[in-house]
């Protein structure tokens, strides 16, 4: 849970989070927009404002639990040309967001590492959270479970081969993944950190050079 950080940490730490959930959030919309769906745009989505996007119990439950939610962006998919491939489009704009942010983050970490242009210590650990806060809402976002953006993007192709399967991780998804999220606030093992971590290790490295 956030709370137990220092405060210094958390005064780096919840703006880039807020940002960085903000921003996936746009990305959605934005996409949906550029497709032909003005739906977030007439609700006011088309923002980087946090007031637009924050969740309230959401929000509380990043500071108490650890874990968090921003509010989904809304998205008629009648209103695009192709709706299956334009939703994996939209779907998939969250993620990838979060992967550029992270790779304009490593690339300065990177120039940094190269030239030492900057050596203060607060502006280097910013830019490390920013990089690993990106990658990890990026890779847990791509989880094939609903509500994430995994089961728009992999839904089909998982359908394609097990209908019986996608038809579980739509309908039981969300207490699946509230399942495995209590599992690991209230033992010492996290399922999903065991999942993405190697993962997110991966985009660190080859974004910004960290290895951890």
């Amino acid at each position: 849970m956030l709370l137990r950080l220092s405060t210094e940490i958390l005064i780096i730490l919840i703006p880039i989070l807020i940002f960085s959930l903000c921003f996936h959030e746009f990305a959605h919309g934005y996409i949906a927009h550029k497709l032909g769906d003005n739906t977030a745009q007439r609700n006011g989505r088309l923002t980087l404002n946090p007031i637009y996007h924050l969740d309230p119990i959401g929000s509380l439950m990043i500071l108490f639990v650890g874990f968090g939610w921003a509010k989904p962006v809304p998205v008629n998919p009648s209103n695009f040309k192709n709706p299956r491939n334009d939703m994996i489009k939209v779907a998939f704009a969250g993620p990838a967001s979060n992967l550029i942010l992270a790779l304009i983050g490593g690339c300065f970490m990177r120039l940094n590492t190269i030239f030492s242009f900057n050596s203060n210590e607060t502006i280097l650990i910013s830019l490390y959270f920013f990089i690993f806060i990106n990658i990890s809402l990026a890779i847990f976002n791509l989880i094939p479970i609903a509500p994430l953006d995994g089961s728009q993007i992999f839904g089909n192709y998982i359908s394609k081969y097990n209908p019986d399967m996608a038809w579980k991780l739509q309908i039981y998804g969300p207490k699946i993944l509230m399942a495995i999220i209590i599992i690991g606030i209230i033992t010492p093992f996290s399922p999903i950190a065991f999942i993405i971590m190697p993962i997110i290790k991966v985009f660190m490295f080859l974004f910004s050079g960290i290895n951890f």
